[in-house]
């Protein structure tokens, strides 16, 4: 069955909304307002390389850079989507005998054990974001820091917790060098049951 985008007619995505974050603890109103233009700035940069792609010269110098800018700008889109929908107000603990508290107790030998893994990844120096993956291999979960937002992936591996930690995430409410303070604030607005509903 031929597809739109097959068809060569212009492939459309749509932001999405997350008024579910309003009064997250840490993170400001004010703070989400912008994040969320930068997000829908990548929505729309997508929809225009996918409407526009087909109108250029295959290995024209134009078609190679847009070509290239691809990656950047759809992870953009998918990185925020999973990042603001992992998060809600009152997020509180992972609960003590869930599935992925049993599952991260397994692998990395304690709760705290993760956490201070993920959390000193996140307190590297440089942009990017910090992502918990299931690896489609062995299921094991590891913690992994992504340049930009297309660099660093691991192929196959599923997200299953998105961290922000470019600047645009938290200097509305902190200073650059305050990231540590962002990360502990993130982590009081953690969506357990959605990060959960992640693992294979």
């Amino acid at each position: 069955m031929s597809t739109a985008c097959e068809m060569k007619k212009p492939c459309q995505i749509e932001a999405k909304t997350f008024d579910h974050l309003q009064g997250l603890d840490g993170i400001s109103q004010e703070q989400l307002e912008q994040h969320y233009k930068l997000y829908n700035g990548y929505v729309a940069n997508v929809n225009k390389w996918m409407e526009n792609m087909n109108k250029l010269e295959p290995g024209s110098q134009e078609w190679n850079e847009v070509k290239r800018r691809f990656g950047f700008e759809i992870n953009g889109v998918v990185l925020h989507d999973l990042y603001f929908s992992n998060m809600k107000p009152n997020g509180g603990d992972l609960p003590q005998g869930s599935k992925l508290m049993t599952t991260i107790t397994e692998q990395f030998g304690s709760y705290d054990n993760w956490l201070a893994d993920f959390k000193a990844t996140g307190k590297m120096r440089g942009i990017g974001w910090v992502i918990t993956y299931q690896c489609c291999h062995s299921n094991k979960l590891v913690n992994v820091w992504v340049s930009d937002h297309e660099n660093g992936h691991p192929a196959g591996f599923t997200p299953v917790l998105v961290m922000d930690v470019w600047e645009h995430a938290f200097t509305v409410d902190y200073k650059p060098t305050e990231k540590g303070t962002y990360i502990d604030a993130f982590f009081k607005n953690i969506n357990w049951a959605e990060v959960e509903s992640r693992l294979a």
